[in-house]
């Protein structure tokens, strides 16, 4: 429980410096933060009115209380172009970017895992000497070229796919639940997902198979083989736990990367999520929709940093008596 509460404290600090940091990169700016909401035909009292409305003309110190106050509220402000809060903006874009990326990981992490696991048992054979470059060339390999190759073959060649958006023109549902559980979301997620789980894969299955090659040498493995224990339960009980902790670091940062980073994949499949909606944020102006969007990020990222930090105490507990 010590270390629970040490790790949610830390986690709250960040928390904090992030929203700070996000606060004053905006309104440091140059240029007026209401360029893009204010019509330069408005009289300079009707200007002065707009920037009233939104706070910007009081001191620092005071829009920085009440900046803290509105997200204690869970209130991220009003979209500048849009001209809707910013909320309503984000919530319709989150769901297809969270079940796109943990979709995708959750693919690419089981994959990497068994096969890095397998791999690391397979030492210098020709499963070895084949698999590992394929990794490598996936995992180097540009997201939009992977994305660009799955469409001409699936979607253009063969049409077994959708080739973008993430439901079909015209289709109507009774609720967000439907939609997202009809068929049609579900042949629209297959291909971006498996572009993302073909660009993330290599690092679970190389990192698996290299801290599994380190740990296959360790005493306690030594031990488990003297005591008469099957390769399988060595390799899965023993082993592969222990080669576990540096993976699901991976996974919670890769997520929460991901969250963010996933504006190729979405680009490339037309796909409506954060990612997208952040660059048009950006290259709109908008500082209220990029703010709320960094955040939402930094705030997922956060709480599966704190939910990995917790994992690390049941893998090894070790850590949490450390």
């Amino acid at each position: 429980m010590s270390f629970a509460l040490r790790r949610l404290a830390h986690s709250l600090f960040v928390l904090w410096a992030v929203v700070t940091i996000l606060f004053l990169m905006f309104r440091l700016m140059p240029g007026n933060p209401l360029a893009a909401y204010i019509n330069e035909q408005l009289s300079e009292d009707d200007q002065r009115l707009i920037m009233a409305q939104f706070g910007l003309n009081r001191p620092l110190y005071e829009q920085y209380v009440i900046y803290l106050w509105n997200l204690v509220q869970g209130n991220l402000g009003m979209s500048f172009f849009r001209r809707e809060p910013v909320w309503d903006v984000l919530k319709s874009a989150l769901p297809n970017t969270l079940i796109l990326t943990i979709t995708g990981l959750v693919i690419a992490y089981i994959f990497g895992i068994l096969t890095g696991a397998w791999l690391a048992t397979k030492r210098g054979t020709l499963a070895e000497a084949v698999i590992v470059p394929a990794a490598l060339a996936t995992r180097a390999a540009p997201e939009f070229w992977i994305g660009m190759i799955l469409l001409t073959i699936f979607a253009f060649t063969f049409g077994w796919f959708p080739s973008g958006g993430a439901n079909s023109a015209g289709a109507a549902y009774t609720s967000e639940w439907d939609r997202i559980l009809s068929r049609d979301y579900a042949l629209h997620l297959v291909l971006p997902a498996l572009t993302l789980a073909l660009y993330l894969q290599g690092l679970p299955l190389l990192l698996m198979r290299s801290t599994m090659l380190e740990i296959l040498h360790d005493e306690f493995i030594t031990m488990a083989k003297i005591k008469g224990l099957s390769p399988w339960r060595i390799t899965i009980h023993h082993a592969a736990r222990n080669a576990l902790l540096p993976v699901a670091t991976a996974f919670a940062l890769g997520l929460g990367a991901t969250l963010g980073g996933n504006v190729v994949v979405e680009t490339v499949f037309s796909w409506p999520g954060l990612g997208r909606l952040l660059v048009a944020a950006v290259s709109q102006s908008d500082y209220p929709l990029a703010q709320g969007a960094f955040f939402l990020i930094s705030l997922v990222l956060i709480i599966l940093n704190l939910i990995v930090d917790l994992v690390y105490g049941w893998l090894d507990p070790r850590v949490s008596h450390g």
